[in-house]
C-alpha cells in the first residue's frame, strides 16, 4: 500500500482501534506489582502509542503530503535524484531523468485528484491543470509538478501568443500538493484572472528540493545537488521547449512560501537574466546549514565566500544591485522575520525596486499566506511583462 493511500491509514486505524481495546480489556492481568506486570503495562502501552502516532502521522502526511512515498519517508532519493525510475514498457516512456524522452514528461495524479476546487469545465473557458515532471538536461534531476494553464492559452486568438511564467515554490518539506490545496495557487489565479485583475499566466508549481528528503536551498551544492543549476537553467530551458511562454527574463516570475520565498529572493538576485521579479512570502535573507540541509557550501577554500553570497543583506552591502522586482510578505507579530524583512527592504537600492506585503499580525501557516496571496499574484502580474513575441516569430 502506498504511503499516502486511504487504505492504509484505514488499516492503521484499526489496528490503533484494536490495541487501545486490548489495552483496556487486558489491563487487569497485569495489574501485579512483579517485573512481569510492569513489563506487561509499559508493552501494552507503548504499542498502543505507537499504533495512535503512526495513525496520525499518516493522516497529516496524507493530508499535507509531505512524503509521497515509502522511498523518500526513507531518504532513498537523497544522493542520487535521477536514478529513481526505471524504463517503460518497450519504450513507450523513458526513465525518470531521461532526457532524450523530453525534458517535460506526462506523470500520474501526482495528488492532484485530491485537490479541491479547481478549475472545472472546457479548457477554453476554464483553464487546466497538468501533472508533469520535469527533467533536467545536465543534472538528470526529475521533479515532479503541476503546471496551471489559463483560458486564453487555449482559446484560438491567442493560438500564437507566448505567455507569461510563474514558477511557485512550496516550503520544505511540502511540495506541489500543498500550493495546490492549502495555498491554493491555481485556484486564486484562474478567480484573478476571470475578474480581469491579473493578466493570462502560465504558473508552474514545484517542490524547491530536489533530492528529498535533504532541503537543497535552492544551492548548487559542491560534489552534491545541483538545486540552482537546475531552477535556473532546466526548468526555464524545459518549459520553453514543452508549452508557449516568453523568452525574455521580464516575463518571468518566481513566488514562494517559506523556504520557497527564500528560494525565490536568491534566484532573482543571483540570476536577474532568467528571473526579474520575485514574490516571497515569509522568507529567510540568508541561507544557513542546519540538520535538514547538510553541509551546502563545502569544505574547499571558497566555503566562507559561498556562504556570504547567500546572504542577500550582505550581497547588497557589497555586490552589484541587479535590476530587478521583489515583495516581501510578513507579519508586524506573529512571524519572526519581521525584523529582517525590515533590514532587507531598508538595504534596497536603485535600479532594483522593492514592495511590502506587511499584516497586523499572521503566523508561519497556510491561513496567512492564503491572505498574502491574491495581493502577491496581483503584483507579479503587474511586474510581468507580457510577451511580445509570438510563435514561429525569429
Amino acid at each position: 500500500m502506498g504511503l499516502t493511500s486511504r487504505s492504509l491509514l484505514y488499516v492503521m486505524a484499526a489496528v490503533a482501534v484494536v490495541g487501545v481495546l486490548l489495552t483496556l480489556w487486558l489491563w487487569p492481568r497485569f495489574a501485579g506489582r512483579g517485573p512481569g506486570a510492569m513489563l506487561g503495562r509499559l508493552g501494552m502501552l507503548a504499542g498502543t502509542q505507537l499504533t495512535v502516532l503512526a495513525t496520525l502521522g499518516l493522516a497529516v502526511n496524507a493530508n499535507f503530503q509531505f512524503y509521497t512515498s515509502w522511498h523518500e519517508l526513507l531518504g532513498r532519493y537523497d544522493d542520487a535524484p535521477a536514478a529513481l525510475g526505471k524504463w517503460g514498457d518497450a519504450g513507450a516512456a523513458g526513465p525518470a531523468g531521461d532526457p532524450t524522452k523530453g525534458l517535460v514528461q506526462p506523470s500520474g495524479p501526482e495528488g492532484l485528484d485530491k485537490v479541491h476546487g479547481l478549475p472545472k469545465g472546457p479548457p477554453e473557458m476554464a483553464g487546466r491543470v497538468e501533472t508533469v515532471r520535469i527533467v533536467g538536461r545536465r543534472t538528470r534531476v526529475v521533479n515532479p509538478a503541476y503546471v496551471y494553464l489559463p483560458p486564453q492559452y487555449f482559446q484560438p486568438q491567442y493560438a500564437r501568443q507566448r505567455f507569461p511564467v510563474i514558477v511557485a515554490l512550496s516550503g520544505y518539506p511540502g511540495g506541489t500538493f500543498l500550493l495546490a490545496q492549502h495555498l491554493r495557487v491555481p485556484q486564486t489565479a484562474a478567480a484573478l484572472i476571470r475578474a480581469g485583475r491579473m493578466q493570462p499566466t502560465v504558473i508552474v508549481m514545484l517542490r524547491p528540493t530536489i533530492a528529498p528528503p535533504r532541503d537543497t536551498q535552492c544551492v548548487d551544492v559542491p560534489d552534491g545537488p545541483q538545486a540552482e543549476t537546475f531552477f535556473t537553467r532546466e526548468v526555464p530551458d524545459a518549459l520553453r521547449s514543452h508549452y508557449r511562454v516568453g523568452h525574455d527574463p521580464g516575463g518571468w516570475g518566481v513566488l514562494g512560501y517559506s523556504s520557497g520565498g527564500s528560494c525565490a529572493l536568491q534566484l532573482v538576485m543571483r540570476h536577474p537574466r532568467t528571473y526579474t521579479s520575485a514574490a516571497a512570502l515569509s522568507p529567510d535573507f540568508r541561507v544557513a546549514n542546519d540538520p535538514t540541509t547538510g553541509n551546502l557550501f563545502g569544505d574547499g577554500k571558497d566555503r566562507v565566500r559561498r556562504r556570504q553570497e547567500h546572504d542577500l543583506r550582505w550581497r547588497l552591502a557589497h555586490l552589484p544591485v541587479p535590476q530587478v522586482n521583489v515583495l516581501v510578505g510578513t507579519s508586524r507579530t506573529g512571524e519572526r522575520n519581521h525584523a529582517a524583512a525590515r533590514e532587507f527592504l531598508d538595504a534596497v537600492r536603485p535600479p532594483m525596486r522593492a514592495d511590502a506585503l506587511v499584516l497586523d499580525h499572521g503566523s508561519h501557516n497556510f491561513a496567512t499566506w492564503r491572505r498574502e496571496l491574491p495581493a502577491a499574484l496581483r503584483w507579479m502580474s503587474s511586474s510581468l511583462t507580457f510577451p511580445e513575441d509570438v510563435v514561429g516569430a525569429s
